[in-house]
């Protein structure tokens, strides 16, 4: 395809070399105002000025904005002295946030009034440098100030700069774009970063020379793929992999006498006592829980155990919050008016926060990356360590979070996975090049490539999609439009219709609409009809015809759907098989997965000495004695009953109650295990002519039925036939209709917005759901189709790996040992009583879990 670019690591230079590098107005201001270079700076700044692509990775807190501007900001003022500064955009920055807005203040906008009233008082002439924001908030008059007066630097996100594209009097400003620097590109690994990459190389297209792409992540790995994803096909990238020198301080810890009793009353008073303590010792402490009923729920018992202690001392963040009211918390936090604040998974992305000294997760954040993004909001000061700790409540979870504490303190990273060809995206992006001129196909399709996402796209596709798109798939009944014209003989591409760009403007994005069904009931007859209540889409997108559930402390069986109401089975018998909170719950990266497995392994092989073994934990994962013992007496109960499963072994266990159970431990992660527990299920449902009952969870998955032939289950599922096997599971489910709306949005299908009327998401719902239909009458193979089956199979589930695992299981590194058990093991029991425990109050959950524990250790006494 493409010339093969050189990709390679780079060294700091001296404070020497980059000072004399800097317009002595800039360096005077510098260091009028810094003591020394940080590390990030000896890494970037010179090899900008050297107009070198550079990917910049670092700890939060490593001063990467001010690397990247400070470059740019010196050329500029050297122009500016000289009176040579063009109307023209010299600098694109582009981040997904948008509260970007302060901190541009702080690392461009106050820099250059300081170094303006520097040569002032030097009696210097300098034309004025100026900054523009263009991002979803910013006002019509606003942006009809750039018209008049060009910004040098302009500040946007993805979602605006393709909207700039296509505005034909602003696009002759980037004729000669010389930087283009993308921020936070660590949070960009989703269609949201495919969608930037073909907006990068439009870009690059418009300009006459090739600008400069400088990148700025958090910590994250593989930085060649990352590289490769930030300069598209066939250029070269430096990439400056900057190790602060900060130690990690993590700690682990449980609330109560032992793990077994977390979540016990006292234990919960216990927890927030903890936290109570842990706030009076810091300045300001930032909680993260995963959930937001979990964010709401600290803030009221924190406020109810504590009465007066923490009024207006404390706030939530989490994302189903208005705008306002995150800004308003952000502010505080600023500020620094707050001693507290609660967050789902909201603060984990790059917006300056300011004075966090302490950083608590409550549970695990299920990868390594994540959990220093996390706790590096702690230590965002240069010079300072981040600090904080994990409080977890179940065996499994310190289990997890210790070995991820080892993960952190060894910098070991999961691996980030970008989407490529995805062919909704790539719809909406044609479709915006086509409005802005008339493309020669080649030429477009060439253009496209050059996109890290896009360098492996088969010209069939392309044309797949420009042949929906010029509407040769007569949608037109179904209100699907044509909305470009494509001459074969020519080859030429254009828009049409009159519409065309405010249509592409309102539409624009690739973030979905979600929202929330309606409960109704369909069975039995007397309440059919009633409304009982609302879930999210998440949820619904996790359930499959049969499951049950908990709302308001009642059981329904799910049946089917229409629009956005969900019709069930009221008054049932049957225990719960899915989890209230499953669907915010974070999947477990499979990296991390493995490298549990593989702790699990090196425990049961030292399991018989526990003085031994308990040392090894302590030594292992980096904590104190007594976690380790805890984890030592969970290992060993697993070991007595049954059997440990490992990274070389998945144990499968067999037992009875009111059904044959077989339970997976497969160790690999949620997305794993989604996948691997639909085809064992499709498996076994073929063998008895009936469908069973499927449970999963990131440590493995259960199979319930009557009378299971275990050896011919594990030998029916082969990892050539995976993919077929899923696409036949999923075909029947609800997950990818709604995902076929989300693609059918995405590639305009759907339009979100018309004419200045916006459509619910009842009414996409309802309307995605007959051109669903419709398509699949005209084309099983229809290109946006085909896009909603590759997200779920590879984006929501996770196809590459699950086929990894079965050919290790076909090459005899994994094995498969089925061990019959009495009841369900140790290991098992979290999986097995997820969905049951909505229906158990905590008190009772508890005495559960020690009725259980109890038998266990019966069961392991028996043998004996």
């Amino acid at each position: 395809m493409s010339c093969m670019a050189k990709i390679e690591y780079v060294k700091a230079s001296s404070e020497k070399e980059v000072r004399e590098a800097l317009h002595p107005v800039v360096s005077e201001w510098f260091y009028g105002k810094f003591e020394k270079m940080s590390a990030t700076q000896l890494y970037g700044v010179k090899n900008i000025r050297d107009r070198k692509n550079i990917l910049i990775s670092a700890p939060t807190g490593g001063t990467k904005t001010l690397t990247a501007f400070l470059s740019i900001l010196n050329y500029l003022v050297e122009l500016a002295l000289k009176d040579e500064l063009e109307e023209k955009v010299y600098a694109v920055y582009c981040s997904p946030l948008k509260a970007l807005s302060n901190d541009i203040f702080v690392n461009l906008i106050t820099p250059l009034e300081e170094i303006r009233n520097l040569t002032e008082k030097k009696g210097l002439k300098m034309q004025e440098v100026r900054v523009g924001l263009r991002t979803g908030d910013t006002s019509a008059n606003e942006r009809a100030k750039m018209f008049r007066k060009t910004p040098h630097i302009l500040v946007t996100t993805p979602e605006s700069l393709a909207i700039v594209l296509t505005t034909s009097k602003f696009v002759e400003k980037f004729s000669a774009l010389e930087y283009l620097i993308v921020d936070e590109i660590h949070a960009m690994t989703n269609k949201r970063g495919t969608y930037l990459s073909l907006t990068l190389e439009r870009l690059n297209e418009l300009s006459l020379i090739e600008p400069v792409r400088i990148g700025l992540s958090a910590t994250i790995s593989p930085l060649e793929e990352i590289a490769k994803f930030l300069v598209g096909a066939g250029r070269d990238c430096l990439i400056a992999d900057v190790k602060l020198i900060k130690e990690v301080e993590i700690d682990l810890d449980y609330p109560g006498k032992e793990i077994l009793d977390a979540e016990s009353f006292e234990s919960q008073k216990e927890l927030y006592r903890m936290l109570d303590g842990i706030v009076d010792e810091h300045k300001t402490v930032l909680i993260f829980t995963n959930t937001r009923a979990g964010t709401e729920r600290i803030v009221h018992h924190l406020g109810e155990h504590f009465p007066g202690k923490y009024a207006g001392l404390i706030g939530a963040h989490h994302g189903s919050m208005s705008k306002e009211k995150r800004f308003e918390i952000e502010d505080k936090l600023r500020k620094g008016e707050l001693k507290v604040v609660v967050s789902s998974t909201s603060l984990e992305l790059g917006i300056d926060i300011g004075s966090i000294d302490y950083v608590v997760m409550l549970g695990s954040p299920k990868g390594v990356a994540r959990a220093l993004q996390r706790i590096g909001r702690a230590g965002h000061k240069l010079h300072d360590n981040p600090k904080g700790e994990f409080i977890v409540t179940s065996r499994d979870d310190l289990v997890e979070c210790g070995v991820l504490m080892k993960g952190m303190v060894e910098k070991k990273i999961d691996r980030a996975v970008i989407p490529k060809n995805a062919l909704d995206v790539l719809a909406q992006q044609i479709y915006g090049m086509a409005i802005s001129k008339v493309w020669n196909a080649k030429e477009m399709l060439k253009i496209i490539r050059k996109s890290y996402c896009y360098e492996d796209l088969k010209e069939s596709e392309f044309y797949d999609i420009v042949s929906y798109l010029a509407g040769d798939y007569a949608l037109e009944h179904r209100h699907v439009y044509a909305k470009i014209w494509y001459e074969p003989s020519t080859g030429e591409i254009g828009k049409k219709g009159m519409m065309a760009r405010v249509m592409y403007m309102t539409n624009i994005g690739t973030i979905p609409s979600e929202s929330h069904i309606s409960v109704v009931i369909s069975f039995p007859a007397e309440r059919r009809g009633q409304s009982v209540g609302m879930i999210d889409e998440g949820f619904l997108e996790r359930m499959k015809k049969g499951d049950v559930f908990v709302l308001g402390g009642q059981k329904y069986q799910f049946l089917y759907t229409k629009g956005m109401k969900a019709y069930v089975k009221a008054d049932i018998s049957k225990n719960p098989t899915i989890p209230s909170w499953f669907s915010e719950m974070l999947p477990l990266s499979f990296d991390s997965a493995l490298e549990i497995g593989r702790f699990r392994r090196l425990v049961s092989e030292r399991i018989g000495n526990k003085e031994k073994c308990v040392k090894f934990i302590q030594e292992y994962i980096y904590c104190t004695k007594k976690i380790a013992g805890e984890i030592y007496d969970y290992f060993a109960e697993q070991d007595g009953f049954s059997e440990i499963p490992t990274d070389k072994t998945i144990v499968v266990e067999k037992f009875k109650e009111e059904k044959e159970y077989l339970v997976f431990h497969s160790l690999y992660g949620r997305r794993v295990n989604d996948a691997l527990s639909r085809a064992y299920a499709y498996a076994a449902a073929r063998l008895l002519h009936r469908d069973v009952e499927l449970g999963i969870s990131d440590n493995g998955f259960f199979i319930a039925g009557e009378k299971l032939d275990e050896e011919k289950i594990l030998k029916w599922v082969k990892s050539k036939d995976l993919k077929i096997i899923l696409q036949e599971a999923v075909e029947k489910t609800d997950v990818l209709k709604r995902r076929f709306r989300h693609c059918a949005a995405r590639s305009l299908m759907i339009l979100r917005s018309y004419k200045g009327r916006e459509k619910s998401v009842g009414k996409q719902q309802i309307h995605s759901e007959f051109l669903y239909r419709a398509v699949k009458k005209i084309s099983n193979d229809f290109p946006i189709l085909r896009e909603a089956r590759r997200e779920v199979m590879e984006d929501l589930m996770d196809l590459e790996n699950a086929t990894r695992v079965l050919r290790w299981v076909e090459s005899g590194e994994v094995k498969f040992k089925v061990v019959r058990v009495p009841l369900v093991s140790p290991f098992g029991l979290e999986l097995i009583s997820r969905g049951r425990m909505d229906l158990i109050r905590m008190e009772d959950r508890v005495k559960f879990l020690k009725r259980m524990h109890e038998l266990h250790l019966k069961v392991i006494g028996g043998k004996k």
